[in-house]
Formats: structure tokens, sequence, C-alpha cells
């Protein structure tokens, strides 16, 4: 059978560049009829998302298969491992938990993991024409160079050739490119045919003579140099998105905290991109301001951000914001937050124990083993309701009163979350709360906001998607790495 024709990029840096580019490559070749699919071997982030075979994967990788015009698959992130601690994390092999291990112990599974790894590899590549990898992070780290998954090891067992991209906007590009270059064996140096530049802005004349500098120290080409779009919104692998509009006469003010081991933290894309939101993330530290709404979003150890909440003086604040009026809306972790108590009585997320929640909602929460993974669609239940769609990625399984008041209903007619009897407090499991416009002015409205612009979040990804895949075209000469006809 035909294998698919491979191109992996691996990046100088994290955030570089790389989800980015095959995003826009991925988008590119989609356009003219290659059926294309990305590949990340092993990611490490906390935003996640639900795939069409009912697994998990990195969420830039469902936001690749979107360019791609595919459904979020688990073979697209066959590992993925969601940091628990500074030390630790949950590995998920195909979509599922398979275990919760410190770094050292990961790494001795690591040959366990690489198997995974290429069996999903070998059904990629049987089952598309193209198939686009990104590495992890740097190539170039040599404290992880051992059995290394996720760059130069996986690239040389697959034998597929790399393109290298760095962030100009970073400062030191070239030291960057060249570093990078000279830490590879001399085996994988030969799999590099290229580098790509990324987010340049000015005078491109002024920055040809470091190009072809460039490419005589190194004997390789520059493929291009892609521009900064300002202003483009593509969901964020982990790092909290920088993405910002001119916000102009805001209607409501709104805070979420960051904590340390914050999750699905995409879920807040639609307030920071509205117009009519001022939407502010309350970092460690940080005054936390008046406002008309607090989110509290998804954690992945929700004991110890709730903890961290309270030394930082959110308890209070909350409790106070409350008695003048305000609302507040927990996703996820943050719901299960809002009750009496957070049990872990298998020491999912740490040692076993209970603690007091919020106290918030009439409901106490258990993390069981199995976790709940699925796309979800259905209403919410305000008033005049709204379409609502998303997914649920959870351990947790929460009960009590405050239940008989749910958030929302599924279309298959089970209810989800809470909602206070004064109508201040919601609570939901499903992520994606506030992605369908007439949830999110439905939302908005519920916060205080009144009538407010209509904003489709849906509709601005895919508007980036295809602005990030016309610049890709215009700036990149991949003809040497890509089929030609692909390209004209």
């Amino acid at each position: 059978m035909p294998q698919a024709i491979t191109l992996m990029v691996q990046g100088t840096t994290s955030d570089a560049g790389k989800s980015t580019l095959v995003a826009g490559l991925a988008r590119l070749l989609a356009r003219r009829g290659v059926r294309v699919a990305p590949f990340k071997p092993q990611n490490m982030a906390l935003n996640s998302a639900v795939t069409a075979d009912g697994g998990e994967i990195g969420r830039a990788q469902a936001l690749q298969a979107l360019a791609a015009g595919v459904a979020p698959h688990t073979d697209f992130n066959p590992v993925l491992l969601k940091p628990s601690t500074d030390i630790g994390a949950q590995v998920v092999i195909h979509g599922k938990v398979a275990a919760n291990l410190s770094a050292r112990d990961y790494h001795a599974y690591k040959p366990t993991a690489m198997k995974a790894v290429m069996q999903s590899w070998d059904r990629l590549t049987s089952a598309y024409d193209c198939v686009l990898v990104e590495g992890a992070g740097s190539p170039a780290e040599i404290n992880l160079r051992d059995r290394d998954i996720a760059n130069m090891g996986f690239a040389e067992a697959a034998d597929v050739p790399v393109i290298l991209v760095a962030d100009i906007d970073r400062g030191g590009v070239f030291a960057h490119l060249v570093g990078t270059l000279e830490l590879l064996s001399p085996s994988e140096q030969a799999r590099v045919k290229g580098f790509v530049i990324n987010r340049f802005r000015g005078d491109i004349g002024l920055l040809q003579s470091g190009l072809d500098w460039l490419e005589e120290r190194t004997g390789r080409p520059v493929l291009g140099v892609l521009p900064y779009l300002h202003g483009l919104f593509l969901d964020a692998e982990d790092a909290l998105g920088d993405a910002c509009v001119d916000k102009g006469e805001a209607r409501l003010r709104v805070a979420a905290p960051v904590y340390p081991r914050i999750s699905n933290h995409t879920d807040l894309d639609a307030l920071r991109l509205h117009p009519q939101v001022d939407f502010r993330w309350i970092g460690p530290g940080q005054a936390i301001p008046p406002t008309d709404l607090i989110v509290l979003p998804g954690s992945k150890s929700v004991q110890a951000d709730l903890a961290w909440l309270r030394a930082q003086g959110w308890e209070a604040a909350i409790k106070r914001h409350l008695r003048y009026g305000g609302k507040v809306a927990g996703i996820c972790g943050g719901f299960q937050m809002l009750g009496a108590s957070l049990a872990d009585p298998h020491g999912l997320e740490g040692a076993p124990s209970t603690v007091p929640g919020l106290g918030l909602l009439d409901m106490e929460t258990v993390l069981e083993a199995e976790k709940q993974l699925e796309n979800r669609s259905g209403n919410l239940c305000l008033p005049g309701g709204a379409a609502v769609a998303g997914y649920e990625i959870h351990m947790g399984v929460s009960r009590g009163a405050a239940l008989d008041r749910p958030a929302l209903r599924f279309d298959d007619g089970r209810a989800d979350g809470a909602l206070s009897a004064d109508g201040q407090i919601l609570g939901t499991y499903l992520h994606g709360l506030f992605d369908a416009p007439e949830a999110l002015s439905a939302l908005l409205a519920w916060a205080g906001a009144g009538e407010v612009e209509t904003v489709d979040l849906a509709a601005r990804r895919e508007a980036d998607l295809d602005r990030l895949a016309d610049s890709v075209a215009v700036s990149l000469d991949l003809s040497t790495v890509l089929p030609k006809a692909w390209l004209a």
C-alpha cells in the first residue's frame, strides 16, 4: 500500500511556531485536495479535546485536524502528558489514561509509549496522502535525547525529513537555529532540510544579509519568512493566549484566576475576544479587581489549585463579590470547587484526602478512576434557553441537592451542572460553555451585560486558519520538501 508523504516540523524552542506552521500547512494542502493528517507523537499540555473515537488528545492537534478538514482522532496525538505536579503527570495513551508517573518513571516507560506512537504512525501513513508531524519543545535538549520519542528520536525511527522553525520576535533567531543544528548528531543534522523563520515584522530587506549568512554557514536553505500576523486567533496548545482586540466600550468586566494547574483555559477564549467584554487573567500576587463575573476555569489538580486560590485571597473575594450581587461561573474543576467538599480517595491527583470546597453549592465531589470523555450538545437552563455545545473531560462525580437545578440539559435529556436558587452561581462540567454564539450571548446577558454583539468563535477560527494558510502559501517555498503539484 502506498505510504504518505511526510514532513516533520521541529522548533528551536517551545512556542517557536510548530503548531501554527502545521495548522497553516494542513489548511493549505486540504484546500488543494490533499488528504492530510496532523501528528504529534508526544504532547505535554493541559489543554485537550475529545476525539471522534472517544479519546483525548492535545487541543493543538484538534485544531490542526480542523484545519485539515478531518475529525479529531486519537492517532493524531498517541501520547499526551498532563502534568499534575512539577515532577509528575497523567499519561494518556491512544486517548485513554494509562498511568500516573513521575518524570523518572516516565523515562523508563518511554519504550512502551514509543510502541503506541509507531502504531498510530503506521495507521496514518496508510490512510492519508500526507502526514504533517509536529515535534515538541526543542530537539537539542541534551538531557532528553536518550529514548526520545518526541523529536529526532521519532524522526530517526520513522525516517522522516525535518524543517526547523524559529521565532524571530523573541530575538536571537540565528543563534537558535545554528545552535540547535550544531547540537544534533550527524545523522539528525542530515534530516534537516531547511529553516523557517516565524513572526517577522519590519523590512525584509534588512534581514536578507542574515539569511544569506545562515545559508552559507549551515549549507541549508531558508525556506521562507512568515510575517507576524497581528490578532491571529488559534487555540493555544498550553500557554495562555495573548490575542486581544480593541474593546471599545466594554459592557461587562470578567476576571479569572490563573491557577498553577489550570486546564482547558481555551474555554474562556470567547470572553477574551469579545469586543464588549473587559477580560483579565489574574496571576499570583495580583490584586483581584472589581468585576461583574468571576469564572473559575478547569484544573488538573483541583485540591491543590483550590488551596492556591485560598492562599491568593480568592475565597474571600468571591464571597464578597456575591454579596454585592456579582455572578460566578465554574467550569469542570472550577465547578467542583464551588461545592461543599472535594474527595480524592484513590490519590488520583495527589495523596488520598478530602478537603472542604468553597461551600457555595450544596454538592460534594468524589474523584473516580474512570475519566469521562464525551462530546456534548444541549441547551442552557437560562431564561429563553440557548443552544450550547462542547465536551466533557473529568474524573470527578458530583452529587447533591444543587444538581436539582441544572445549568443545562444535553440533547439526550441528561441534566448537567447547577444554577443557584438566586441565579448568581452557575457551574457545569461542559468545556466550551461560551463557544456557541447563542450560548455566549445568553451567558453575558445572565452576567449583566444586557444585549451584546454576536461573536462567532468558530467562524473567527476558520477565517484565521485561512488567513494563516494564505500567508504560508505566499511566504514559504516548500517545493524541496513537498510535491510541487500540491503547492502550485
